[in-house]
């Protein structure tokens, strides 16, 4: 059986034409949305969700081309652009009855909630971003030999073809590299876990693949006018994130004040899946978020 988040109903939420979300909801108080990575689904987030829904709703979808909900084809860099990503997300607080909430997200679903908070200040009123920078700033540290440790990016930034059936003629070993060498407890990621996680990747290769094909396209064109024009995240950010800058030689915590004036970046010593390996750590920075 599919693992589930305990004590979570879940539910299918039509969130735009011909595509529906998986969602768990659980918990009863201000609502917080919060959104996985890669390669995951929103089991990521099963021991943070189950604290914070002593006092929170908790709403933790599966995105658009992952885990259980729908996976459109990519019929051009809009479908699986972050800011496509991003309105799902507000749909799918509006049809759960939130207009406002704060939203958390994970790798690629950090990348999804910085866009929703930059397109939707009006909705979002706390962001929590672990361990990714946002879009432009990514590819703009990514040189020379160190950027080898995001080969997958470069991959999947190829036009459709080539990268899809790479993938998909090993997907468990592709998929299954990152949760090995991103995680420093394996014990974190058991089991029945791991091969939820797989078995939703190999799945969904295509529409993985077309969610980072437009973080190296649309999703940049996005970001730079955001810079150009001056807009920056309106409500408090805190960002969790791995010591990246001094293996790849940049300032983290300085090229995020140029997007958050109220920031908080706190760096941390566990794996890249800190939600799995130290939620308690990551259940307290949210709360903590929540109370600014």
């Amino acid at each position: 059986m599919t693992p589930v988040i305990a004590d979570f109903v879940y539910r299918r939420v039509p969130v735009a034409d011909g595509v529906s979300l998986n969602v768990a909801v659980g918990g009863v108080g201000s609502p917080i949305v919060l959104l996985h990575g890669f390669p995951q689904t929103h089991l990521m987030w099963r021991h943070v969700a189950a604290d914070l829904a002593a006092d929170h709703t908790v709403i933790c979808p599966d995105l658009r081309g992952y885990g259980a909900s729908d996976k459109p084809a990519e019929a051009d860099s809009a479908t699986y652009s972050k800011r496509t990503m991003g309105a799902d997300i507000v749909a799918l607080a509006r049809a759960l009855g939130h207009e406002r909430f704060a939203l958390a997200g994970h790798d690629r679903g950090a990348l999804v909630a910085i866009r929703a908070a930059l397109d939707h200040p009006e909705a979002i009123t706390h962001l929590a971003s672990l361990d990714v920078l946002p879009t432009l700033d990514m590819w703009d540290v990514m040189h020379g030999t160190t950027a080898a440790v995001g080969f997958h990016l470069y991959l999947m930034a190829q036009p459709p073809g080539l990268p899809e059936r790479m993938i998909a003629a090993s997907s468990d070993a592709f998929f299954g590299h990152f949760l090995d060498i991103w995680v420093n407890d394996p014990d974190a990621i058991p089991a029945d876990i791991r091969a939820a996680y797989l078995a939703a990747c190999r799945d969904a290769v295509d529409s993985i693949v077309a969610d980072y094909r437009a973080s190296a396209g649309i999703d940049v064109e996005h970001d730079r006018a955001d810079r150009a024009a001056g807009n920056r995240l309106r409500m408090p950010v805190t960002v969790l994130q791995q010591d990246w800058g001094s293996a790849l030689g940049f300032d983290a915590a300085a090229l995020w004040r140029a997007w958050a004036p109220d920031l908080r970046h706190t760096g941390v010593t566990c794996g890249h899946f800190m939600a799995e390996e130290a939620p308690a750590e990551v259940a307290g920075a949210l709360r903590d978020l929540l109370t600014r």
